[in-house]
Order: C-alpha cells, then sequence, then structure tokens
C-alpha cells in the first residue's frame, strides 16, 4: 500500500483556537490539492497548552465538527490532539470515525493540568493501523515498541519540541523509526516557539521529506512494503529475546 502522508507544521497561536483552526484548514485544503491522504498536525494544534482558559472538549467533540467536515469532503485522515479534561488526546479522524490514544507521560508541569494514558494501542483507521505517540512519549522507547508490536503499520509523533531540544527531536525521530524498521512521520510545532524540524523517515530511519523552522506541509509517499523489506533484510524484531529483557529494577 502506498499513500501519500503530510505534516502540516503550523505556527500555534496560544489559546486562540478560531486562528488556528482557520490556518489549520486552510494548511489542509493546500496539502489535498496535493494529494495528500493523511494530514498529520503538531500537538494541540488548535489552542496550545492555554491554562488561562477552559478550552476542553468532550464527546462528541465539537471542536472537531469543522475537521470532521472537511473529512467527509475529502475522503482523508487528518491526526492531531486536543484536551479533554485532563487528558491530552490524541486522535484519528476519518470517514470511518474518530480513535484516541491519550498522551502517556505529561511532561513537567502538565502534570498539574494533566493525567498520563493507561493504554498503548494503535489506532485503527481507513489508511491503516497508526502508532501514535505525544511529544514526550517520544523519549520512551516501550512506547514505539510496544505499538510496533502491537501491529502498527506506521508511527506518528506530533508534539511541540522547543527550539532548545531540536536535536533531540530529530534523533529520537530516527531513532524510534531505526529500531522498529517502520515509516515515522513526526510533526513538531513551527517557530518561532517551537523548532519546527517535522519529518517523514523510512524503515532505515532515512529522512524522504524535512521542514525547516518555519510554518509550511511536507509531504512524501509512505510504501508500506518497505516495512516489510526492512524487517526481512535485519530481522531485528524477530531475533528480541524478551524474556532476558525482564527484570523487576527495570
Amino acid at each position: 500500500m502506498i499513500m501519500i502522508a503530510a505534516c502540516l507544521q503550523l505556527s500555534i497561536r496560544l489559546c486562540k483556537p478560531r486562528e488556528n483552526l482557520a490556518r489549520a484548514l486552510a494548511m489542509a485544503a493546500e496539502a489535498v490539492e496535493r494529494g495528500a491522504e493523511i494530514l498529520v498536525f503538531p500537538e494541540l494544534f488548535l489552542a496550545g497548552f492555554c491554562y488561562s482558559q477552559d478550552l476542553s472538549d468532550h464527546t462528541p467533540y465539537p471542536s472537531l465538527g469543522p475537521l470532521r467536515s472537511f473529512v467527509e469532503e475529502h475522503g482523508c485522515l487528518i491526526v492531531g490532539s486536543i484536551v479533554d479534561g485532563r487528558l491530552n488526546r490524541g486522535f484519528c479522524l476519518d470517514e470511518s470515525g474518530i480513535g484516541f490514544q491519550d498522551k502517556i507521560h505529561p511532561f513537567g508541569t502538565e502534570k498539574v493540568h494533566f493525567d498520563g494514558g493507561e493504554l498503548i494501542s494503535p489506532i485503527k483507521t481507513s489508511r491503516g493501523a497508526v502508532g501514535l505517540e505525544i511529544c514526550y512519549d517520544l523519549r520512551f522507547p516501550e512506547v514505539a515498541r510496544k505499538l510496533a508490536l502491537s501491529g502498527a503499520d506506521f508511527l506518528v509523533t506530533i508534539a511541540q519540541f522547543p527550539p532548545s531540544r531540536g536535536y533531540v527531536w530529530q534523533s529520537l525521530c530516527r531513532a524510534r523509526a531505526i529500531e522498529n524498521q517502520i515509516h515515522h512521520i513526526g510533526c513538531n510545532g513551527a517557530g518561532p516557539d517551537f523548532s519546527g524540524g517535522s519529518v517523514i523517515l523510512d524503515p532505515w530511519g532515512r529522512a524522504v521529506v524535512e521542514a525547516g523552522a518555519e510554518e509550511g506541509t511536507i509531504l512524501a509517499d509512505l510504501d508500506l512494503a518497505d516495512r516489510d523489506c526492512a524487517r526481512r533484510e535485519i530481522p531485528a524484531l524477530a531475533d528480541r529475546r524478551p524474556e532476558i529483557y525482564r527484570s523487576e529494577n527495570i
């Protein structure tokens, strides 16, 4: 299966959901005109970490209404995250419905406002099983490994990495692709507040396309046959010895 994926590296305006949504929809329209089927936005792209207002959403998630209409019109998959109570709730939205993966590891002062999710599982979509990580989760290889072993067809990480940790973002995105021999779509917020550097990686960890720091969109083909080829070439997942790795001290 070959699909066209896009990272929509948005410059997020804090606590301005209407402005962010309008720009997100404009970028999405441009991406689908260029053939994109999978549209990935940064973490909390509608308002950022807005603690001064209560912008929490709940089922049936009215804040996603315009995105639902966009998906129905264009037949695409949209990936992002929203605030649902005390959860940073990652979502995959397509014509068949919506699926969720909560952020597992709130970072630093986020813990005052958010709880960590309790389940790690790929989200089944019309474009395959999406292994979704959110920002700080990228630092924990166990998350991506669990997603890969649970049948994810490709990994997606959505984030708000700051400029001071741009090199960490770049290194960890590649590491997760290489370790799990899987495509990895990493979508970060744009500068000046965030480091940008969104990237689409193949299962060997090579950047098919990579963004700079500024707001913009990158696109690339995802050929899922490449994942199977990489795993046949070097059967690292099959060669694992999990019975040796287990320890009460880990």
